[in-house]
């Protein structure tokens, strides 16, 4: 009986905020806070749109080790891009995969690529090793 009791209790202090809820939800009264913030209009500008790279057939492979460990986010600088693009990276061995930033880096085609930090967790890499990576074009 005690605990047919609570959970009345509990029944009838929660119909307060079920009906506050459901009031908002299906257009019942809203606070002069809320009818103020529905009135103004947010300007959202849109996302840049991801660019895939011309020419690019199936995956390009390179070698690659820690890079600058104090530039944050996903990214991979790379000589096989000439602009900033979203890849994505696979690594042979373990098949994990990670979608990154692919950044232009000076130097050879052939030449090796720097992983972030961020990158190389993602990818459950050690920090101390050249991995092989396939990148693909998103």
């Amino acid at each position: 009986m005690r605990y047919a009791f609570l959970a009345f209790i509990v029944l009838v202090a929660g119909c307060d905020t079920v009906r506050s809820t459901t009031d908002r939800v299906f257009g019942g009264e809203k606070t002069p806070e809320e009818a103020e913030s529905a009135a103004v209009e947010e300007v959202v500008e849109p996302q840049p749109v991801a660019v895939t790279a011309d020419g690019w057939v199936g995956p390009k492979t390179t070698i690659a080790g820690l890079g600058d460990p104090t530039t944050p986010g996903r990214w991979l600088e790379t000589p096989l891009v000439e602009t900033e693009i979203t890849g994505r990276v696979v690594v042979p061995r373990t098949g994990a995969q990670a979608y990154i930033t692919l950044v232009p880096a000076s130097g050879p085609a052939g030449g090796g690529s720097r992983l972030s930090l961020d990158a190389m967790r993602a990818l459950l890499l050690p920090f101390d090793e050249l991995v092989e990576l396939e990148i693909y074009s998103n």
